[in-house]
């Protein structure tokens, strides 16, 4: 049960995830003050099952406009509704809810200003062969050698930041290469970073090389625009 001095926020970004969305805000509800769900243009069908409550807000994108541009809606709301600590979770049904009290802790003590969690550390992650030996190795070499940074895990979607970070780190990449660029503009503003293990449970294994090469597109041509 969360019980500390600090607001915590959780944004938690929804495209058609009927199947777990009411479960995975039920369980991360005991360990956050606000939950903040953007529905990011799911189906008529889907909408049902995303619905505002005690301590839950919905904001809604009229299209699917990707899930770096549903934390970057959600993560604003959050900081003008005085969030001090917001903390990045997929509506998958992936991660475990309980984990997020250990995420926060780095940086309601003072030890760090972003916390990721890391699928790679002490806890043990079912994660699907392709993924786990050729995209991830892949996406990591990437991240060390374009964008000079070195964590154990390149995509995790599952991430803590500080009020100060939140406000700092703008989100510009709309799709997936949201994870390259915050790790990246985390590492080049100088801000404290700390890895926590967390649980990895898949549910779809359909995990694609095309997804992967279509992350370092993004990125390139974010780095060439930018």
């Amino acid at each position: 049960m969360h019980k500390s001095n600090y607001k915590i926020f959780c944004v938690i970004p929804a495209y058609n995830e009927k199947e777990t969305i009411a479960e995975v805000a039920a369980a991360v509800k005991p360990y956050v003050d606000e939950i903040i769900i953007v529905d990011d243009g799911s189906s008529v069908e889907t909408k049902k099952y995303i619905a505002s409550g005690d301590g839950i807000t919905v904001l809604r994108h009229i299209i699917n406009r990707g899930q770096g541009a549903a934390l970057r809606t959600g993560t604003r709301y959050a900081l003008k509704n005085g969030a001090d600590i917001i903390v990045h979770f997929d509506a998958d049904g992936q991660f475990m809810a309980e984990e997020i009290s250990g995420a926060v802790k780095p940086i309601i003590n003072g030890e760090a200003d972003v916390v990721f969690g890391s699928r790679f550390l002490s806890k043990q992650s079912e994660m699907p062969w392709f993924k786990k030996n050729i995209i991830i190795p892949l996406a990591r070499l990437f991240n060390r050698v374009f964008l000079g940074v070195n964590l154990t895990d390149p995509q995790s979607g599952f991430r803590v930041l500080s009020k100060k970070a939140a406000r700092e780190i703008k989100i510009e990449q709309d799709r997936m290469s949201h994870c390259s660029e915050i790790l990246h503009k985390v590492s080049a503003g100088g801000f404290k970073i700390k890895e926590t293990p967390i649980t990895v449970i898949y549910r779809d294994f359909g995990q694609r090389f095309s997804g992967g090469i279509k992350i370092i597109k993004e990125l390139f041509l974010g780095r060439l625009i930018n």
